[in-house]
């Protein structure tokens, strides 16, 4: 699926869209002269800069149309989107797609803070796809509309840095005492699978920071569970039941068993506020980092994860790569997986800042500040956090030791208290 921009021969396409059963939320079909003004218009905003609408294409055939143009919102500068998808290619994530890449061009325009949709309220794919985008839902209104009224719902997607203007965390680790702090830090990866000498970290600390390694002789994991996966780790907390239970946080897959019995560990278990980490990923293909704080997991259904960066080393190359960010059930019956991978131009070897805000509501995603994604579900209930660099097992069977050890470099981690009231 693709988005290109609205080109002279796109009128048919547009006709296609203007009929009646492709108008019902919107009154009635336009004229044929209102079709022309408007497909008019569609061209002349690309000329003059002012919108931008696409053709939405599916293997290279005409599937529909979106774009977004500029309006004013509660006297806020904005943009508007709209869409339409020929009914054909309805009900395939067509238009989900489509606009995930408006939001992205929206964003890396950098201009306009604030992305709004105005369906009709009796729309319900429509409305259903902006919360999903990760909108916020802000009342509805009525206005004359082709003849008539139309009842719209205002949806609002707000695209703002992360403002940390005034605020003082309650925790900040730079890892620059010479040792790890244990009041903080647990170096095993969840060792109740497994065994605290098979899932001990290897690290440094020290200015500039905790280096996490994986060396030529750290053992797997977990072989029996996890083949050749070698990780090396640490977490803020700790929960898991007696040896032989099914009881334990990340439940990665069925049928675990504790095999080593863990003391319990509640050490920074941060719940709602801004959690951010500064670390450096690591370009190699079998290489991935990861900042991704789940549930402490007392209650089994408290597990969910709210990943801030997942970052594999496939996925990077001489201009930027791609960085994980969502939230992740795992085995939350509560959520839905909303996780999307986004393009970031730069060097992702060298540091950068990582952040979620997290609201009762909601979760919004920063990197370098800047916004990158909203997830409208939350987790209501503690979390500890999990920093992790993972080396992939080969296909070839064979470990490439002139790369080795991989250094995951971590420059500091801090946590926000929530915004009282």
């Amino acid at each position: 699926m693709t988005i290109e921009p609205w080109a002279a021969g796109d009128l048919p396409l547009l006709e296609h869209l203007n009929a009646p059963e492709m108008t019902v939320h919107l009154g009635r079909p336009e004229t044929p002269d209102e079709l022309a003004a408007r497909h008019e218009r569609y061209l002349l905003s690309w000329q003059a800069g002012t919108a931008r609408m696409f053709r939405i294409e599916v293997d290279g055939e005409p599937a529909g149309g979106i774009g977004w143009w500029p309006v004013e919102h509660d006297r806020a500068p904005a943009y508007e989107t709209g869409w339409s998808v020929l009914p054909e290619f309805q009900g395939r994530g067509v238009a989900g797609a489509a606009l995930r890449l408006v939001i992205r061009g929206v964003r890396d325009a950098r201009d306009r803070m604030l992305l709004v949709a105005y369906p009709g309220v009796d729309n319900a794919p429509s409305n259903a796809l902006c919360r999903r985008a990760g909108f916020e839902h802000r009342g509805s209104a009525t206005q004359p509309w082709r003849d008539g009224e139309l009842t719209f719902n205002v949806w609002v997607l707000d695209m703002s840095p992360l403002d940390l203007t005034g605020r003082a965390p309650d925790i900040e680790e730079h890892f620059d005492e010479g040792v790890l702090d244990e009041t903080l830090w647990w170096p095993f990866y969840t060792p109740h699978w497994s065994s605290r000498e098979r899932a001990a970290a290897r690290y440094t600390v020290g200015a500039p920071g905790l280096e996490l390694r994986i060396d030529a002789d750290t053992p797997p994991w977990a072989p029996e569970l996890d083949g050749e996966l070698r990780v090396s780790h640490v977490q803020t907390g700790q929960f898991a039941g007696p040896a032989g239970s099914g009881v334990g946080q990340h439940r990665f897959r069925g049928g675990l068993t504790v095999r080593e019995a863990q003391p319990e560990r509640r050490l920074w278990l941060p719940q709602f506020g801004v959690i951010e980490a500064r670390f450096a990923a690591i370009r190699h293909p079998a290489a991935m980092v990861a900042l991704w704080p789940i549930g402490f997991e007392e209650d089994p259904d408290d597990c969910g994860e709210i990943c801030i960066a997942e970052i594999f080393g496939s996925e990077l190359d001489d201009t930027g790569g791609w960085v994980g960010v969502g939230v992740k059930p795992q085995n939350d019956p509560r959520l839905r997986e909303d996780f999307e991978k986004i393009r970031v131009e730069g060097d992702l070897t060298e540091p950068h800042d990582y952040a979620v805000e997290w609201t009762p509501e909601r979760l919004r995603f920063f990197i370098d500040h800047r916004w990158v994604k909203t997830v409208n579900q939350t987790l209501d209930y503690p979390v500890q956090l999990m920093l992790d660099v993972y080396e992939f097992p080969p296909q070839d069977g064979t470990r490439d030791a002139a790369a080795l050890p991989h250094r995951f470099r971590v420059t500091s981690v801090r946590t926000y208290p929530p915004v009282p009231g």
